[in-house]
């Protein structure tokens, strides 16, 4: 364990820099250096989701809430220890101990997971990942990536996605059911959740006249907002007075006495 630990310090250490040199100059610049493979490795996932994870999205859909609610409770359930263990690498006390009730409740009178007493409660997941974390310390997005099999990324999203998957906790503080079914239930939730937002990703993919630029686009938009960085900035105008009013009448006398009666 040490010796991961280590490696892992190594390898934040390499991406900090790493970030810092592949960081665009502003949040609202695509910094997609790679667009060509990407957009190969685009038209692969395509045809995946429409061979395989579409299909499997209706199927999913098909099925009774009563089955597939407690299939998603178990999947999101078994990944608070993780979400825990980057609150706290966030500093972020206070989401720590509320992830950790809503797993302890869920775990206990949620049997494993399953149901969902803590939400009845209002104690709600605050979500957190090593991406975020890694955006918390100061690491850069890095470039925008499409991965086979995991779709839209970045070169800081996709470390933290390798990070959150070596280092889950849930095999040493879950239930024997949680450390064996754990994965196989998030693979059941991402049918499930294909499913559910099956018209809206339909749109993208195959409804748009770009859908890897459309992809790109909502990816970046949704990540950076989930980090804090203003989504607006993708469409702002950079020389616009930020002050101005922009209701005011371009024409109108900037020395009139407003209470004037016209």
């Amino acid at each position: 364990m040490n010796t991961r630990i280590s490696s892992l310090s190594a390898a934040v250490l390499l991406l900090v820099g790493l970030g810092a040199c592949t960081q665009p100059d502003g949040t609202g610049a695509f910094n997609d250096p790679f667009e060509a493979h990407n957009r190969k490795v685009h038209e692969f996932n395509k045809s995946l989701d429409s061979a395989i994870v579409r299909p499997a999205g209706e199927v999913a859909n098909a099925l009774p809430d009563a089955v597939t609610t407690p299939i998603g409770n178990f999947a999101d359930n078994v990944g608070l220890p993780s979400v825990v263990v980057n609150n706290l690498l966030q500093a972020d006390l206070g989401a720590a101990i509320s992830n950790t009730v809503r797993f302890a409740l869920n775990t206990t009178v949620g049997l494993g997971g399953f149901f969902d007493p803590a939400s009845a409660i209002e104690i709600y997941e605050i979500d957190a990942d090593f991406g975020q974390t890694l955006a918390v310390w100061g690491v850069g997005e890095g470039a925008y990536l499409e991965v086979v099999g995991i779709g839209p990324t970045t070169e800081r999203d996709l470390f933290g996605t390798v990070v959150d998957f070596a280092l889950d906790p849930i095999g040493q503080i879950g239930t024997p059911a949680q450390a064996q079914f754990g994965l196989p239930s998030r693979v059941a939730g991402l049918a499930i959740a294909r499913g559910q937002f099956s018209g809206t990703v339909d749109s993208v993919l195959y409804d748009s006249a770009d859908s890897y630029a459309q992809s790109r686009l909502l990816y970046l938009q949704s990540r950076r907002f989930a980090i804090g960085v203003e989504t607006e900035d993708f469409y702002a105008d950079p020389y616009a007075d930020p002050y101005a009013d922009p209701y005011a009448d371009p024409y109108a006398d900037p020395y009139a006495d407003p209470y004037e009666v016209q």
